[in-house]
């Protein structure tokens, strides 16, 4: 028992390094639970952020099992609901940055960190290939453009993924936005790093592009990722990195707004748009990307039940996208589910990894076929020909 306290006394001086709370200011009210995604699922799930807070704060152990620890999303539903506003992500930051100095970590996850370090990306796949993605579209080198266009390592090495960049970027073209790629020499935002608790990692990364950024005179970021979008503004400034970063959804908007974006192609499609958690309720960037899809000629815009700061995760996040999760227990199911239950023809995001759970949820449930995920960058692409 001895060891265990000990183990929390450090996590606790972990979370104030973070600039966190004390893990004592929870009064233990329940209503973090009662909002995690994990207690509507069809199984039951031994996750219980209510009780890891509890057990830390009592010293007991069993909070580092893959199922419990490293269950946690990041998805922040717990966050906006708590009346302390108690920051529980940075609790759980804390907890894995105590394990992950261990090696404790999941096996899955070491394969991740393995291949940043060696590569610059979490895919396992070689940082020559990074710009791969743009090849035939003539995109410039960054040199004094307005713009650097940062594409997250999802959608610069998964070919699924590399789809979405490219229509991100020539709608960028089309749009006169001036804008240019880095390319090989960038690295992985770290995002997913940090959430797997690899602090020094994630600082090892975050240095190298702030140094790589400063050193070719950006100022200004397009990501195509909401998950680089809030590592960039959120916590790159606490490393020195001080850029004006803006997803895309929000550019498109601006572009809309001043007429450089012009739907015309109508796609009569219903489609239902899925709340990224680092745009939406992370970064409260809500009504740019309804602004877009309402935009588009011919697309009846739907709805999920609950959206916004209450939108369930696609259980992506926390670098659970790199974990298996079984049947019943995966949130991107129950979404799906929703949408076809709403008949829509096309369940629409703007995010990478929301857009490769859903897929895979679609797939799960035998109804690939019948409803497809789309970026919205994709269907903007397709509007303006």
């Amino acid at each position: 028992m001895s060891e265990a306290i000990n183990y929390f006394d450090e996590v606790r001086e972990v979370v104030q390094e973070m600039g966190g709370q004390d893990i004592t200011v929870c009064m233990q009210c329940g209503l973090c639970s009662g909002s995690c995604p994990w207690g509507r699922m069809e199984k039951e799930s031994p996750f219980s952020i209510r009780q890891m807070i509890y057990m830390g704060r009592l010293g007991l152990e069993g909070f580092e099992s893959d199922d419990i620890l490293y269950a946690c999303t990041t998805c922040g539903q717990c966050v906006v609901r708590c009346p302390r506003e108690v920051k529980i992500i940075d609790i759980v930051r804390a907890m894995r940055a105590v394990v992950a100095e261990t090696g404790g970590i999941p096996k899955n996850l070491k394969a991740v960190l393995g291949s940043v370090n060696s590569q610059g990306n979490p895919w396992s796949q070689d940082s020559e290939k990074r710009t791969a993605w743009a090849k035939d579209l003539d995109i410039p080198a960054y040199t004094d453009q307005e713009y650097l266009l940062y594409v997250c390592c999802t959608s610069a090495f998964d070919g699924r993924s590399q789809k979405i960049a490219r229509a991100i970027a020539t709608t960028l073209q089309k749009a006169g936005v001036s804008f240019g790629i880095i390319g090989n020499e960038e690295k992985c935002c770290g995002e997913a790093v940090r959430k797997i608790g690899a602090e020094e990692e994630f600082t090892s990364l975050a240095e190298h592009n702030i140094e790589l950024f400063n050193a070719k005179g950006v100022k200004k970021i397009i990501t195509t990722s909401p998950h680089c979008f809030y590592t960039f503004k959120n916590e790159y400034p606490e490393l020195g990195g001080e850029f004006e970063v803006i997803h895309y959804t929000e550019l498109y908007a601006n572009l809309l707004k001043e007429g450089k974006i012009k739907p015309a192609k109508g796609l009569d499609k219903k489609v239902i748009y899925h709340e990224p958690c680092y745009l939406g309720r992370h970064s409260k960037v809500f009504e740019a990307p309804r602004e877009i899809l309402s935009a588009i000629p011919e697309v009846e815009k739907i709805e999920f039940d609950k959206i916004q700061d209450n939108s369930m995760c696609c259980s992506g996040g926390g670098a659970r996208i790199w974990m298996e999760t079984e049947a019943g227990l995966r949130f991107s199911d129950a979404k799906a589910k929703e949408a076809m239950a709403k008949e829509a023809d096309y369940l629409v995001t703007a995010c990478p990894y929301c857009v490769v759970m859903l897929e895979d949820s679609l797939k799960n449930i035998d109804k690939d076929e019948k409803m497809a995920v789309k970026d919205i960058s994709e269907l903007v692409s397709e509007s303006i020909g």
